[in-house]
């Protein structure tokens, strides 16, 4: 017999029918489009602002950005994106798919806790591949990564060499292969940078489709992902400003990357505005689809936060002498993740 919610008998009703009628609603635009409307291009700069500020600090040193805050910007960031993996992707990928979801009480979803295991699976892989890249770069090229002085990396004069010193081992004088190392290690580092890119640009998407058909809760939700997406430009700034660019990319290839998260989240919005009388983010099939994709992007963003930034920075690569400045960086670090822990609370 088919659920009735105005009739339910406690007793016989399946715990999966009282969950699923009360998780997948309908769609809940109510109006106010030219706020709406707005809103995308509030959101396009703050996003590519928020993004653009770390890198055009780094490579214009005549604005004389004080060292202290191109370290808050870094650091904040790195706070920022351990941050989202854990409360802004894992969290919802439970609420979409878990144990105790709608979704997870159907089918094959309920036979197996999925959520975590997607997570796990992303993980491996870009642990795999990252390694996998790694070693197929040392072997060919007899290169031996060296850790670069973090005074030296915020107050360098940006004469052009890589985050990481590269060091050939084998008798290599030749200064076209010198050339050739130097993209080696540009591949390395922007690998690393465009996986933990595509991870946050996938929890974008759904946050600009969810805004445009969003409730009552809408103007709440306005203020909160400006700050979230602001926040978490700054994180990809940050870690943008880091890689050396070889000369035939260095003019275009990075703006490319600041336009790509900046515009990523005012597309999806207008979409969201554009379907906003038929799409429903709560339907059976979008929250799957927004579930599995944030269990990918958590295992991706979770690798990248605590190995490629915290690890790297502050256990294999940062050598700073001053109690000070490490403790100033991890502080960044700390209210960037604790930021965004609030923020959770909305979005």
């Amino acid at each position: 017999m088919a659920f009735d919610p105005t009739n339910v008998d406690l007793t016989t009703a399946s715990a999966r029918d009282i969950i699923c009628y009360l998780q997948i609603g309908e769609n809940q635009y109510n109006g106010h489009l030219p706020a709406r409307i707005s809103a995308v291009f509030v959101m396009l700069v703050v996003s590519t602002l928020g993004t653009a500020f770390p890198y055009i600090g780094k490579q214009m040193p005549r604005l004389r950005i004080p060292t202290p805050v191109y370290l808050f910007a870094r650091y904040f960031g790195s706070g920022v994106i351990v941050s989202t993996a854990f409360i802004h992707l894992l969290d919802p990928a439970y609420q979409n798919i878990g144990t105790n979801s709608c979704v997870g009480m159907t089918g094959n979803w309920s036979i197996y806790p999925w959520t975590p295991a997607i997570m796990l699976a992303s993980c491996m892989s870009i642990f795999a591949i990252d390694v996998t890249a790694q070693k197929y770069v040392a072997d060919k090229y007899g290169l031996d990564v060296h850790a670069t002085n973090v005074e030296s990396l915020v107050t360098s004069d940006l004469s052009p060499c890589p985050t990481t010193t590269v060091r050939v081992t084998r008798s290599r004088t030749d200064e076209e292969k010198q050339v050739k190392h130097e993209e080696v290690a540009f591949a390395q580092e922007f690998a690393a940078f465009s996986i933990l890119e595509a991870g946050i640009i996938w929890h974008s998407v759904f946050i600009g489709l969810n805004f445009g058909v969003a409730g009552s809760e809408w103007s709440t939700l306005y203020v909160v992902l400006m700050f979230h997406q602001a926040f978490e430009g700054l994180g990809i700034g940050a870690r943008l400003s880091t890689i050396y660019f070889p000369s035939k990319y260095k003019q275009w290839l990075p703006w490319v990357c600041i336009a790509g998260y900046g515009i990523t989240t005012p597309i999806s919005m207008a979409i969201g505005l554009g379907v906003r009388n038929t799409y429903n983010s709560d339907s059976y099939e979008a929250v799957i689809i927004a579930g599995v994709f944030d269990a990918i992007s958590a295992g991706v963003l979770v690798y990248n936060g605590l190995v490629e930034l915290l690890a790297r920075d502050f256990i294999f690569e940062t050598q700073t002498r001053s109690h000070k400045r490490l403790a100033f960086m991890m502080g960044c670090v700390f209210l960037g993740a604790m930021l965004m822990s609030v923020i959770g609370a909305w979005a």
